[in-house]
């Protein structure tokens, strides 16, 4: 059998209908940034001992059991989501999140809260493989690079919003100090049920559809997702010739996976695995404890870090909003080192400057601002590679299994280590903990440099043959 179906998605113009998987994939990466930033910013009033009256070990504990959930969650949602389609599994990881982060709100002690923070991981890190395989298989590939950053990007609008709202949630004239970070997770659900209403509207993947053998009903999602292009563009679409063959019903056990994740395309492995072990590294040690640095060396009050989240947050969005387009015309190999090299230079420099004392809590945000500008294009990149560079049946999986492996690697001890750095009082202990991100970001733009892929502008089964279209 021969399938037309991707030749057909790559071909469609720009319409309300890719603006509306826009706005309802990177809604829920809006609401993760939300909730997210709100743990970042009330670390200081955890500690206070009229809430939870947590230490800074504590405080890194919980960043590093929300990425434990996101681990286990990637794993088991990632192969769910090859099997059992994209739009299915949305739902299902939406719903865990959104669980997670209204029973953060009525936490009680340091275990409590660590468990609903793990449970909360667990539904984004299935968000993670079931996202970015739709972005991909549903975006055409000229915009593809740019799309996936974008959305991806998308975690910061939620991060300002939130580094806003803590002005008001950790006001103790308007809310007590126990009080004030419980209605702002209890917010961040229930803005994530209006993300799952909008969720309804997102079509199965074709490609998904067609590989698994149900051309029936791969035909009808294309042919409902054209006829809706049609009436938001008023105009003919230019024909498909390209065409792929399909053996549908073949099955692929754990043995042709890996075989083909870690043998066929080893080095497309080494590759992802670097680059999101990179930037994990980074990320969770940064952003995790950042309050935890205003209010031990700067003297920050603790219900004021929000205001020096939200300059970081813009940064963190700018990059891959501005940044995207140039991962499409001046390639992915190009942008990945740079952004990477670009990001891991920054950091030094900061380094140096922050164990110099030579930096207020103004200069410290400014310089957080531009080193993420070009780590969250870094970011998303890798994770833009992921989604590209292994067979469709495999896509949700592959994502899964570097997101969890690199995090593992790169991301959970990362917080508590930061915790406990920062609580040492030393700057001179932070500043190697710098270097020792800036260090793995220069090995990832080596990396990329060595290994990259050329997938810009380039259809997917181009990239990545699909596993279904060899014949038994």
């Amino acid at each position: 059998m021969h399938s037309d179906i991707p030749a057909r998605l790559d071909r469609l113009p720009w319409s309300r209908f890719h603006w509306l998987l826009v706005l309802a994939l990177g809604a829920s990466w809006a609401i993760d940034g939300l909730e997210v930033t709100l743990k970042g910013a009330v670390s200081g009033v955890l500690q206070d001992p009229a809430s939870l009256h947590l230490d800074s070990a504590e405080i890194g504990a919980l960043a590093s059991s929300y990425l434990l959930g996101a681990v286990v969650g990637a794993l088991i949602f990632g192969w769910l989501t090859d099997r059992y389609g994209r739009a299915r599994l949305f739902f299902v990881t939406l719903s865990i999140y959104l669980a997670g982060t209204l029973a953060t709100a009525f936490s009680w002690n340091f275990f409590s809260i660590a468990a609903f923070r793990c449970l909360t991981g667990l539904g984004i890190g299935g968000e993670y493989a079931a996202i970015n395989s739709a972005i991909d298989e549903l975006i055409p590939a000229r915009l593809r690079g740019r799309i996936n950053l974008i959305i991806n990007g998308s975690f910061w609008l939620g991060a300002m919003l939130g580094a806003g709202a803590t002005v008001l949630l950790l006001d103790p004239a308007v809310f007590a100090v126990d009080t004030g970070w419980r209605v702002g997770f209890g917010i961040g659900a229930l803005l994530g049920g209006l993300v799952l209403f909008a969720r309804t509207f997102i079509p199965e993947s074709p490609r998904w559809l067609s590989i698994h053998g149900r051309h029936a009903a791969a035909e009808r999602a294309m042919a409902e997702i054209e006829a809706r292009v049609r009436r938001q563009t008023g105009s003919a679409l230019a024909p498909a010739i390209a065409t792929l063959a399909i053996h549908p019903h073949r099955r692929f056990g754990l043995r042709i996976v890996f075989s083909t994740l870690f043998r066929r395309y080893r080095r497309r492995a080494m590759l992802c695995f670097i680059l999101v072990a990179a930037q994990a590294f980074l990320y969770n040690a940064i952003f995790f404890t950042y309050a935890l640095v205003l209010t031990r060396f700067y003297a920050v009050p603790a219900r004021h870090t929000g205001l020096y989240l939200l300059p970081f947050a813009v940064g963190n969005f700018l990059g891959p909003l501005l940044l995207g387009r140039y991962f499409d015309s001046l390639g992915r190999r190009t942008m990945i080192t740079a952004t990477y090299a670009l990001a891991a230079t920054l950091l030094v420099a900061t380094g140096l400057l922050f164990v110099g004392g030579a930096l207020s809590a103004a200069g410290q945000t400014a310089a957080w601002t531009a080193i993420f500008f070009f780590a969250s294009a870094a970011a998303s990149s890798a994770y833009l590679t992921i989604s590209e560079v292994f067979p469709l049946e495999l896509r949700a999986l592959a994502i899964a299994v570097f997101y969890a492996c690199g995090t593992a690697a790169g991301g959970i001890v990362a917080p508590w280590l930061f915790g406990v750095m920062i609580g040492s009082g030393e700057r001179t202990n932070v500043f190697y903990g710098y270097l020792f991100g800036a260090a793995l970001m220069y090995v990832a733009a080596a990396a990329e440099l060595a290994y990259g892929v050329r997938a810009e502008r380039v259809a997917l089964e181009t990239v990545a043959t699909p596993l279904s279209s060899q014949p038994e």
